[in-house]
Formats: structure tokens, sequence, C-alpha cells
């Protein structure tokens, strides 16, 4: 599995319910069958889970309370990662960016982190995650 769903499926899928696909970018989203018109927007996923949004605020603030560590997920790609028990390390970020499609510079990591927290903001959102506003870009 990849990183992104890595972390889309521990957050929005918290307890094994299903194996989480994050939805491929619009640039690379694949037209539907059958050659339709519909928009890039399309849901081409899981989405949201059959009981609703899931709180991803809520789904954090809670794995944080029970983490010995003080990790400030909210602003942090690497915070989060470790929330999450995934590596955070610099190698493990920048596949982080392939997926995602970062054309920056790599080597400047501040930069990188600040673009990979905003989009796996976006991206759990666009996987059915409810997303409070003051995260969102």
């Amino acid at each position: 599995m990849s990183l992104l769903g890595s972390i889309v499926s521990k957050i929005l899928h918290p307890f094994g319910g299903g194996d989480a696909q994050a939805k491929p970018s619009e640039a690379n989203a694949q037209p539907s069958a059958g050659g339709s018109d519909a928009p890039a927007s399309t849901p081409t996923s899981t989405g949201a889970p059959a009981g609703g949004p899931v709180d991803v605020e809520e789904v954090l603030n809670g794995m944080a309370a029970k983490n010995s560590q003080t990790l400030n997920w909210r602003t942090s790609i690497v915070d989060l990662m470790k929330l999450l028990d995934l590596d955070s390390s610099l190698t493990a970020r920048k596949q982080l960016a392939d997926e995602l499609h970062y054309t920056g510079d790599k080597e400047d990591s501040a930069t990188m982190n600040v673009w990979l927290h905003k989009q796996v903001i976006k991206k759990l959102e666009e996987n059915g995650g409810k997303v409070p506003a003051d995260l969102k870009d």
C-alpha cells in the first residue's frame, strides 16, 4: 500500500474497515467507463463511509491523547506520520511527495513538508473525511 493509502486507511478506517485507496488526483483520474462527460470531481473511490464522514480531527485528537509524545499533527507532516506510527524520515516524505506529484525542490524539506501536510489534509477530505475549516487551504 502506498504511504498516502496508509495514512488515509489509518485515519478514515482505523479498525481495518476495508482496503482504503486514496482517490487519484484529478490530473491522473481515468475517464469513467462508457466515456461519459462526468466531471473530474466525480467520486472514483470508496468516498465517505456508510455511516457518514469520519471526523478527522476527532480521530487524530483521540490518537494524540493516547500517545506518549506531544505531537503537533495539525501543522506538521512529520508529527502526523509519527502519530500514525508511520516512517516519517526524509526518505519516506520524499516518497510521499512523489506519490502526490510534488514538483518543488525536495531538498527544501521545510517547503515540501508544508505542501505535503496541506495535500494530505486535502486527500483525507476527498476520501470521505470531515476536515475542520482551519486545516483547509
